[in-house]
C-alpha cells in the first residue's frame, strides 16, 4: 500500500487556512464550535495556553468532534497537528480528554480508526496522541477503569490491544522507511508501563522485534531510538513472561555492548537498571559472569556520573555479580561439572581465589576429582573438555604444595603428552602448560607462559 504524506511536517500543516465557516454552514460543526475555533486558531502560543487553562475541555471536545465527523484529510491533519502541538507543549493536558464533557463519548475511537488510514502523517499523529491520552486516563477504582469514555464502544483493554498490534506491525513492516520504527518505539516506551500492554506485547511476539534495535548508536536520532528501546526492555524486565523471551534472545550480549560503547548517561542508566533487574532471574546471573559484566561495571564506577540512581544500581549490580561469582566458583559446583565429564571455561577454572580456597578439597576420597580428570583425558573426544581438564591439572600442580608429586604418581604425564599432538590448538596449548608445570615446577612454567 502506498503511504501518503510521508514527509509532511507539523509546521507545514499548521500553515494551512481551514474554512471553518463552511463546516458550520454544512452543519458539520455548531455555531459554538465555530466561535471556539475562531478564538483559538492561528493565535499566539501564550494566548492558546491561557484558553486551554480557562476552558480546556471545550476546545478538546471541538477537536474530537471534528475528527469524528469530518473526513477530509487536510482538515483531519490540521486538527491532529493542533492536538499534537498542545500535548508536546504540555503532556499533562492529555487529562483533558477524560473530563466530564466526554462522559457520553468515546474519545479513543477517532484516533483508533485513523490508524488504518493510508496517510503516514495521520497515522503517526493518531498513534502518538492515542498513546498519551490512554496513558493519562484516571486510575482504576475497585478494579474498574475510571475513564469517562464509553466502554460499550471500546474498552480500554481493547484499545490498548489494538494499539499494540498496530505498533508491532510497524516494527515488522514499517509504513515509513525512517519514521515508523522510532514512532512505534516512542509510543511503546509510554505504554509498556501498563501490565495489560506488557501482556499484549508479549502475546504479539513483540519482544523479539526490540532485540535487533539494541545496538551502539552515534547520531542524536539513533541515540534517542536506542534509549527508548532500552527503556522498553527495562519496563519488560518487570514482567516474567517477557523475561523468558529475553532469556532466549541475544538481548543480554547486546545490552552489554551498548553499555560498553555508550557515553550517554541516560542510556547507561537504563541499561544498568535493566541488568540489575535481570541479575536475579533464571540464568542471567551466570551469563553476566561469563560475559565479564563485573569488569565493565567496575570500569563504569570509575567514571564521573551525576545520576544517583545510576550509582546505586552500579553498586547493587557489582555486589550481586560478586555473589554470583562466589556461587559459580564453589567447589561443589566444580565437582559436579567434573563428574558429569563435560567441562567448559566457567569462571571457577581461571579464578585464582577458587584454587587458593579449595585446593585442599581435591584431597577428598583419595584425590577422586583428579582421577576423574585423568579419566576424562583418556575418554573424552570434546576439545574444549580436554583443554579445560589439562588446564585444571596444571592449576592443581601450581597451587598444591605437593601437586607435582601427586599428579606424577597418578601417571598423568603419559596421558597429557599424547594430547600435545591434538588437532585443536586450545588442547595443545593447555597440554603444554600442564607438562611444563609438571616437569619444571610452577615457578618456571609460569615464567615460560608469560
Amino acid at each position: 500500500m502506498t503511504i501518503e504524506n510521508a514527509e509532511l511536517t507539523t509546521e507545514q500543516v499548521l500553515r494551512r487556512d481551514i474554512p471553518w465557516e463552511t463546516y458550520m454552514t454544512t452543519k458539520l460543526i455548531s455555531g459554538t464550535d465555530l466561535q471556539l475555533l475562531r478564538r483559538y486558531d492561528k493565535m499566539a502560543e501564550r494566548f492558546k495556553s491561557q484558553l486551554l487553562d480557562d476552558d480546556g475541555p471545550a476546545y478538546i471536545r471541538v477537536f474530537v468532534t471534528i475528527l469524528r465527523d469530518i473526513f477530509k484529510d487536510e482538515t483531519v491533519e490540521y486538527v491532529l497537528a493542533l492536538i499534537d502541538e498542545i500535548l508536546t507543549a504540555n503532556p499533562r493536558r492529555a487529562k483533558l480528554f477524560h473530563g466530564s464533557a466526554f462522559s457520553n463519548e468515546d474519545t479513543y475511537e477517532p484516533f483508533l480508526r485513523l490508524l488504518s488510514k493510508g496517510n503516514w502523517f495521520i497515522q503517526e499523529k493518531s498513534c502518538k496522541i492515542l498513546s498519551l491520552i490512554v496513558s493519562a486516563r484516571p486510575s482504576a477504582q475497585n478494579g474498574v477503569d475510571a475513564s469517562n469514555s464509553k466502554s460499550k464502544h471500546n474498552s480500554t483493554e481493547d484499545v490498548l490491544k489494538s494499539l499494540v498490534e498496530w505498533l508491532c506491525a510497524q516494527l515488522r513492516k514499517p509504513s515509513h522507511p525512517s519514521r515508523s520504527i522510532p514512532s512505534a518505539i516512542n509510543c511503546l516506551a509510554t505504554l509498556l508501563k501498563e501490565p495489560v500492554v506488557r501482556r499484549s506485547f508479549v502475546q504479539a511476539d513483540g519482544v523479539k522485534l526490540l532485540v535487533p534495535l539494541i545496538s551502539p548508536a552515534s547520531t542524536q536520532q539513533s541515540i534517542q531510538l536506542l534509549y527508548e528501546t532500552c527503556l522498553c526492555v527495562w519496563l519488560l524486565s518487570y514482567f516474567e513472561p517477557a523475561i523468558e523471551y529475553l532469556a532466549t534472545s541475544r538481548a543480554l550480549p547486546r545490552l552489554i555492548e551498548v553499555v560498553k560503547g555508550s557515553t550517554k548517561e541516560k542510556v547507561v542508566r537504563v541499561v544498568i537498571l535493566t541488568l540489575r533487574n535481570l541479575l536475579v532471574k533464571g540464568t542471567f546471573g551466570a551469563q553476566m559472569v561469563d560475559l565479564d559484566v563485573l569488569q565493565h561495571v567496575q570500569n563504569l564506577k570509575a567514571q564521573a556520573w551525576s545520576d544517583e540512581d545510576l550509582l546505586d544500581a552500579l553498586n547493587q549490580l557489582e555486589g550481586g555479580l560478586k555473589d554470583n561469582i562466589k556461587k559459580l566458583s564453589s567447589y561443589d559446583k566444580y565437582k559436579q561439572e567434573v563428574l558429569l565429564g563435560n567441562l567448559d571455561w566457567s569462571p571457577m577454572h581461571k579464578d585464582p581465589h577458587f584454587w587458593k580456597e579449595n585446593i585442599n578439597c581435591f584431597e577428598e576420597n583419595g584425590f577422586q576429582i583428579l582421577r576423574v580428570l585423568l579419566t576424562i583425558l583418556d575418554t573424552s573426544n570434546d576439545a574444549r573438555t580436554l583443554a579445560v581438564a589439562c588446564y585444571d591439572l596444571s592449576q592443581f600442580i601450581q597451587c598444591h604444595p605437593a601437586g607435582r608429586v601427586i599428579v606424577a604418581d597418578l601417571k598423568a604425564k603419559e596421558r597429557v603428552m599424547k594430547l600435545l599432538n591434538h588437532d585443536a590448538a586450545e588442547v595443545t596449548k593447555n597440554a603444554l602448560l600442564c607438562i611444563q608445570r609438571l616437569f619444571l615446577g610452577a615457578k618456571y612454567a609460569s615464567f615460560l607462559q608469560a
